[in-house]
């Protein structure tokens, strides 16, 4: 699936949380949502990402905005994960990929010269109505947080 850009419709979604919750896109209308996606529950990026995110939930919500991961990691090791870091919000499981495909953050990847294909670390900011605001596409973990803050300045 292609890449979405900012005034696209975000596509919905319906996947399980860490604590095998049913949570849905719809589930956010009338607030801003910052929805990343990482690669692997508790390996360094993912971790280092996952805290700056948390360090910076209470900035997010008093602008508004929710946040949620999603990784193709099942909700038990999320849960792990999610406790592990006091995280504090959703941590969604996407097994199948299909959420990471529609979103376009599913592709071709390299390591060590060997090619694969796997989630391209990605966030995606989106209005109250659910449309796409902004795109950070192959985002560094460090600049999750920074770009999501800048986007919601402007």
């Amino acid at each position: 699936m292609a890449k979405l850009h900012s005034g696209d419709k975000a596509p919905n979604f319906k996947l399980s949380d860490q604590d095998e919750k049913e949570v849905n896109l719809q589930d956010f209308k009338g607030r801003k949502l910052l929805l990343y996606f990482y690669p692997k529950a508790d390996t360094p990026g993912c971790t280092k990402q996952a805290c700056n995110v948390r360090d910076a939930k209470e900035q997010l919500a008093d602008l508004g905005v929710d946040v949620i991961g999603i990784s193709p990691d099942a909700p038990g090791k999320q849960k792990k994960f999610a406790d592990k870091y006091d995280l504090g919000f959703s941590l969604l499981s996407d097994q199948d990929n299909k959420v990471a495909k529609t979103y376009g953050v599913w592709g071709e990847k390299s390591m060590y010269g060997k090619k694969y294909e796997g989630i391209i670390r990605s966030a995606l900011l989106l209005d109250e109505e659910g449309n796409v605001v902004q795109t950070w596409y192959k985002v560094s973990p460090k600049d999750t947080i920074p770009k999501a803050l800048k986007a919601l300045e402007a």
